[in-house]
């Protein structure tokens, strides 16, 4: 009889398993680094006096947020080269994933800077501080850290939504273990092995944002 799981097949698989995976690892760590960049700014240009500005940016927010990231991903690999921008697909994932992402990183900043006390901006404004060095110097040290771990479960749910690059011709990992399923007429083993590795990296990167959480705050308390 035919093992359910074979052992000797799913080592052969492993190595383009591997390739699809760093793929994967890409799309997620540029996408976040995208995503944490653009929200911030996004969440900074939201809270600006100018409602010409506030207001779309605002706007552009719920737009992003309300609107799957599948459609997003379609539209920006369809409607981009028509206007003359030509990516490759995994290019238009990462865009399409760090914009989808910023606009709820730029929630979490939100909360973040309006929880710092009224007061320390006010000294700041007392001591003649530019609203450049009041934000840089005094507001964003302080929201930051405890936004970390809302951000760190961003990153995760990035790292899971990958496999919708599949739409897109980006053969990620779940698309490998699919073409390794249909070439073999074996799926066990390439989905199970695409399981574990989702598991393995998200609580990596769980892990990965508890000790910087740690780090923030052993950083925050010896100044």
């Amino acid at each position: 009889m035919t093992p359910i799981f074979d052992w000797a097949f799913a080592w052969e698989i492993l190595p383009a398993l591997g390739s699809a995976l760093i793929i994967t690892i890409q799309a997620t760590a540029l996408g976040m680094a995208l995503a944490v960049v653009l929200g911030l700014v996004l969440a900074m240009l939201r809270r600006v006096r100018s409602r010409w500005i506030s207001m779309p940016v605002a706007v552009l927010i719920e737009f992003v947020r309300s609107t799957p990231l599948l459609v997003q991903m379609y539209f920006l690999f369809y409607v981009l080269p028509q206007s003359g921008m030509q990516l490759s697909p995994l290019v238009t994932g990462i865009l399409a994933l760090g914009v989808h992402y910023a606009a709820y990183c730029a929630e979490v900043y939100r909360a973040g800077i309006e929880s710092v006390p009224r007061g320390q901006i006010e000294a700041a404004t007392a001591l003649n501080l530019s609203p450049w060095r009041t934000a840089v110097g005094v507001v964003l040290p302080q929201a930051i850290p405890p936004v970390v771990p809302a951000l760190g479960n961003y990153l995760v749910a990035m790292f899971k939504d990958t496999p919708l690059l599949s739409a897109i011709t980006v053969v990620e990992l779940l698309q490998q273990s699919k073409i390794i399923g249909s070439a073999t007429f074996r799926y066990t083993e390439p989905l199970t092995l695409v399981g574990v590795l989702f598991l393995l990296l998200s609580l990596i990167a769980a892990w990965g944002v508890r000790r910087l959480e740690a780090w923030l705050k052993k950083f925050g308390g010896s100044r």
